[in-house]
């Protein structure tokens, strides 16, 4: 009876024995992979979610880009490749002169050299009704070529008579002289 009990002692000693085995060598590494995996999966899902998200705004985006271009047009022929202030200066004059805008100066500064485009400060004054400043600003707006208007000042005439007088810093753009830089 002792070496009966002494052999289900031992099976049950080498069942635990191989229990341990199968738990610690097999069944805790697999489980290990196993949440490595759905880790992954789960990186993996969340990242074909966002793929597919940005995927969708693709369209739209390309329509805004769209709108863009054609709101900007050829925005290099705004441009011109010589200064040629002279004739700007007298459209200028003419879109003051269509508006009946009085007491008109415009005294461009000095040139500002860059690498790609070059500019020219003007100085613009003149008197008129806020209507008729108003259209001026929109006609200098829609001429073909590029202006930035860097500061208005309108101050009301002291008679108060309805006029305004209208003071504004702009600056014309070109394309620098091939070479210059």
């Amino acid at each position: 009876m002792l070496i009966r009990e002494k052999q289900q002692v031992i099976i049950c000693v080498i069942a635990g024995v191989i229990v341990c085995v199968f738990v610690l060598f097999w069944y805790l590494p697999l489980r290990h992979r196993m949440k490595a995996l759905e880790q992954v999966k789960a990186t993996q899902t969340l990242a074909v979610a966002r793929y597919d998200a940005d995927g969708k705004r693709l369209p739209m985006l390309k329509e805004q880009v769209q709108q863009l271009s054609s709101k900007l047009g050829n925005y290099e022929a705004k441009i011109p490749q010589q200064g040629a202030l002279g004739p700007f200066v007298r459209r200028i004059a003419d879109l003051m002169n269509e508006h009946n805008l009085k007491e008109q100066v415009i005294t461009p500064g000095g040139e500002i050299e860059t690498d790609r485009f070059n500019c020219t400060p003007v100085r613009m004054q003149c008197k008129g009704k806020l209507e008729q400043v108003f259209k001026f600003y929109q006609q200098l707006q829609a001429l073909d070529r590029l202006v930035r208007i860097e500061q208005v000042k309108l101050s009301n005439d002291s008679g108060y008579n309805g006029e305004v007088s209208m003071e504004t810093r702009a600056v014309i753009y070109y394309r620098a002289r091939v070479g210059q830089g």
